[in-house]
């Protein structure tokens, strides 16, 4: 990232914050940060290579997923989300582009940038529409509950092969998330459908994951009846996804895009390279 163009975005105080988090965390389903470094040029974050592509790749091409996939999935995704929140880290931006599948299947969490650290509350409107929870949108202050309700548009997407609230701007989808109407495809059954309504009830304090017991209200729920939980931890779970992958530094599970000449950035200024001291 060219410190420059940081400065210019007004990022400084988001490219810390991200810094600072992946630091200070490392876990099995959370893409790592291996070092991290600055010049008079570039700052820069070197992360751990996830080479079987975004989980979002997959969901389009195959459709949707059967509901064993998506158990499989949500449920990595639940014990990456409780070590955050022992963490007091609220994540914030649960959705299928930020899932990253590794070599044998497993999911990783990646983008860490709307990523923050909140003991109460906090009132930043920040995300991806479509999985904003109603408090954010309604800037009524949010905390952790925010990425129990992204997980519940998340598995009603898998599941159905589309979010559940979904418009032509984000405006409208504001409006669907307020209005809590939801659409039910008839191959979703009772107990999918049990856990989605809990996971995006509009009362955050009432919300499945958020209430007295915690992570323990999700895990223990119909939906993951007979699931080992250590066993997931410990990726003793046959992944429903295996990515074609030849090699170690395979890319070939993900777009191409044009890089940019790296060698043209003009350096930062003496100032501007003294508000990254800590980076």
């Amino acid at each position: 990232m060219a410190i420059t163009q940081v400065i210019k975005l007004k990022q400084e105080d988001h490219i810390k914050s991200e810094k600072r988090i992946l630091s200070s965390i490392s876990h099995p389903f959370i893409v790592n940060l291996l070092w991290s470094h600055k010049d008079e040029t570039f700052l820069y974050m070197l992360m751990e290579y996830v080479p079987g592509g975004e989980l979002f790749s997959y969901l389009r091409s195959m459709g949707r997923f059967s509901a064993s996939a998506s158990n499989f999935f949500a449920s990595e995704i639940i014990v990456a989300l409780d070590y955050l929140h022992s963490k007091t880290i609220v994540y914030r931006d649960l959705k299928p582009e930020n899932l990253l599948l590794d070599r044998e299947g497993h999911l990783k969490i990646t983008d860490f940038g709307f990523a923050k650290v909140v003991e109460d509350r906090t009132w930043t409107l920040c995300g991806t529409p479509e999985y904003l929870a109603p408090e954010i949108i309604l800037s009524k202050g949010h905390n952790k509950a925010v990425d129990w309700w992204s997980l519940g548009v998340l598995i009603y997407e898998m599941l159905a092969g589309y979010p559940p609230y979904y418009a032509e701007n984000p405006f409208g989808i504001y409006e669907k998330i307020i209005a809590g109407k939801t659409d039910w495809p008839k191959h979703i059954d009772s107990v999918a459908k049990d856990l989605i309504k809990k996971l995006l009830h509009p009362d955050r304090t009432r919300r499945l994951g958020n209430m007295k017991n915690g992570v323990e209200d999700v895990k223990k729920h119909k939906w993951f009846k007979g699931q080992n939980w250590d066993d997931v931890l410990a990726k003793k779970l046959q992944p429903p996804i295996v990515p074609k992958v030849a090699h170690e530094g395979d890319t070939t599970n993900f777009e191409t895009y044009d890089e940019e000449d790296w060698k043209t950035t003009a350096p930062a200024s003496e100032e501007q390279i003294k508000s990254f001291a800590d980076f």
